[in-house]
């Protein structure tokens, strides 16, 4: 039977992210892109609930003696039942805490991508960069997503996720500059020059931490924190509600930590090339879309002297999309 996915035979862009995973293509008009909540929860199997899920088109599949409900569908459910839903990675690699990681992922995948139009497809997905002084499994991580995408006809290569966002946003500027992505599990950031990465690297404190800190301090689920924080919140000071101090106080670590990460490392490279002209530094991923954030950055970089000259800090036209769309135009190359 063919799919929509099987009449597309050019290269695709994966995004492959904590929180979610998107899939960029070009129709030659414009890019599009398909997104699925990279997240599960699990049912008890009874063949009544196995019909009624495959009667409402939700994305499952049967485990044993459970029903594994994932992507978009999860967080339906999580809200029904009150419960939060799992996640098949953490810190931007596969959660090794939970069995069905794998699984879930190549489900999520395949629902996403297809089978390859041709064999040998190109496709460039995206992996996290270090995080200093710990061991996080990227390695396997990688070598498990190229693998899923391999058994599928693809022909994939990995990019470095702050690297797929300066391909993604920076072309105007030769793709030389600053592309960090705020994502759940990891914040990215790479300074490349002329496309080719000088400086790559990941910290740790990013959505996930904002919405588990708020989690322990207000007694509201994270999962509910951070629908909220997609949707409604806004980063402009304290007031007297709860969750939204708790946000804010969290929001504003997790930008102090980047910016003083992001300094030390310019400062500290040994080999930076010589930058004749200031390079411009762009923001992504959902934990920067919040009204707010990007003020909030520029005025926390400005506190102390930076290391590099900075001809503009802005935000993605299209934050959830730039990860993806850079994958994409590096396959494109």
């Amino acid at each position: 039977m063919k799919t929509p996915q099987s009449d597309y035979t050019q290269p695709i862009g994966l995004d492959v992210g904590t929180s979610r995973i998107v899939v960029a293509r070009d129709t030659g008009k414009r890019y599009e892109y398909d997104a699925q909540l990279n997240a599960f929860l699990t049912l008890p199997y009874s063949k009544l609930a196995e019909n009624l899920l495959v009667r409402e088109g939700i994305l499952h599949e049967v485990r044993g003696a459970e029903i594994v409900v994932t992507g978009n569908d999860a967080e339906k459910f999580a809200e029904v039942f009150h419960v939060e839903t799992r996640r098949p990675m953490r810190k931007g690699v596969i959660n090794p805490d939970e069995p069905h990681s794998l699984a879930v992922l190549r489900h999520i995948i395949t629902k996403l991508v297809g089978p390859a139009g041709v064999e040998g497809q190109k496709i460039f997905f995206s992996v996290p960069a270090a995080i200093e002084g710990e061991e996080t499994g990227i390695a396997y991580h990688e070598a498990s997503i190229h693998e899923v995408l391999k058994e599928l006809g693809y022909a994939p290569t990995s990019i470095v996720e702050g690297l797929a966002v300066v391909f993604g946003e920076l072309s105007e500027c030769n793709y030389s500059g600053i592309g960090i992505s705020c994502g759940s599990g990891l914040c990215n950031v790479c300074l490349a020059v002329l496309s080719v990465p000088v400086i790559s690297f990941s910290v740790p404190k990013a959505g996930d931490f904002i919405d588990n800190q708020a989690a322990l301090v207000t007694g509201e689920m994270a999962t509910r924190l951070r629908v909220l924080k997609e949707q409604a919140f806004q980063l402009n000071g304290l007031n007297g509600e709860r969750v939204q101090n708790a946000l804010t106080v969290y929001y504003r670590e997790v930008i102090r930590n980047l910016i003083e990460t992001l300094r030390q490392h310019i400062a500290s490279a040994r080999r930076l090339p010589k930058l004749d002209q200031s390079v411009p530094l762009v923001l992504s991923g959902g934990t920067a879309m919040p009204h707010g954030f990007l003020e909030s950055f520029v005025a926390a970089l400005r506190a102390n002297e930076f290391p590099v000259r900075l001809s503009e800090v802005r935000l993605s036209a299209d934050p959830l999309n730039s990860t993806a769309r850079g994958a994409l135009m590096a396959a494109l190359c």
